[in-house]
């Protein structure tokens, strides 16, 4: 299973990177190869390190962590290339319409950041816990690589390939970028508050969608999509792979709770963007079970002539 699990996942990344590589062939975008070479390096070393740890020296949890870091940078590389990519076929902006939907469940974005501009030690551990989504997943990976699970490091993997391609579809055919690119805050409002993404940052997202992406570069922009919320789905996806670990579980849920809570207000986002990346980490959690089910069965499918000509 594993190693059929493992396949998948290098075909996600080599379909990824080979698009990212025909688009940019055919189209001139302004790509830093030299940081894009870089992450495939690291990658690439990793995944040699896998390779060793599974042919050589065997040891399944040290294999797995290599493997699922090194496929974590190279998907996340080549997603973000693509989603660039995709600002030049996106369909209409839709952040209206969602503003709208917030207003009638009774959200009022301004109101939410005016007040918030009010407890500056509350807004600070809430970018604190916003930012700590991505090193959650690298350390999720160690935890379950030293619990002994490298099955649910590679389903791990999957399930945020899965989740970031569902994203990106939706947010391809409907681009939105969140509420404060909407709203513009008072200046007694947004002097009082500091942001993981700002007002700024809103604007530039609007130029690259009316102008194009300009400079791609791995630190070029902290994020495209609006909705769904890829940040919340990502925080929903760490507490449902952590549930296992006990010496995890309840710190795992309470942090990520506070995630969700503070995505509209550090990430931007309209609430209901949040709402959303609950259905999407479902889907993409129910969609990995399927395909650790078929992985499972082609196994034992493989297994059977085996065992029947034993004696």
């Amino acid at each position: 299973m594993i190693a059929r699990l493992q396949a998948m996942l290098f075909a996600i990344v080599a379909l990824l990177a080979g698009t990212d590589l025909v688009w940019a062939s055919s189209v001139h975008f302004d790509i830093d190869a030299p940081a894009y070479a870089l992450l495939a390096a690291i990658s690439a070393a990793l995944a040699g390190g896998a390779f060793l740890y599974t042919r050589y020296r065997p040891d399944p949890r040290l294999a797995a962590m290599l493997s699922g870091t090194s496929f974590l940078i190279a998907m996340s590389a080549s997603f973000s290339v693509l989603n660039f990519f995709l600002l030049t076929v996106a369909g209409p902006r839709i952040d209206l319409p969602l503003a709208a939907i917030d207003r009638a469940m009774g959200v009022d974005w301004p109101a939410l950041m005016a007040f918030i501009a009010h407890y500056p030690a509350v807004n600070m551990i809430f970018q604190l816990v916003y930012i700590s989504v991505l090193p959650q997943i690298a350390l999720l990976v160690v935890a379950l690589g030293l619990k002994g699970e490298p099955r649910r490091i590679y389903e791990l993997c999957l399930a945020v390939s899965i989740g970031a391609a569902i994203a990106m579809t939706i947010w391809t055919i409907a681009p939105s970028f969140g509420a404060f690119s909407v709203y513009d805050l008072p200046p007694a409002v947004s002097e009082k508050l500091v942001l993981a993404l700002d007002g700024r940052y809103a604007h530039d997202l609007v130029q690259l969608l009316a102008h194009g992406p300009g400079r791609i570069a791995p630190g070029a922009a902290k994020g495209l999509i609006g909705f769904p919320s890829y940040h919340a789905e990502l925080a929903l996806l760490v507490v449902w792979y952590a549930r296992e670990i006990p010496v995890l579980r309840w710190g795992v849920l309470a942090l990520n709770a506070m995630v969700l809570v503070a995505t509209p207000i550090q990430g931007g986002h309209h609430v209901v963007d949040v709402v959303a990346g609950f259905a999407v980490a479902a889907a993409a959690i129910w969609l990995t079970g399927q395909a650790r089910d078929f992985a499972g069965r082609e196994s034992i499918a493989l297994a059977l002539p085996a065992q029947s000509a034993s004696p």
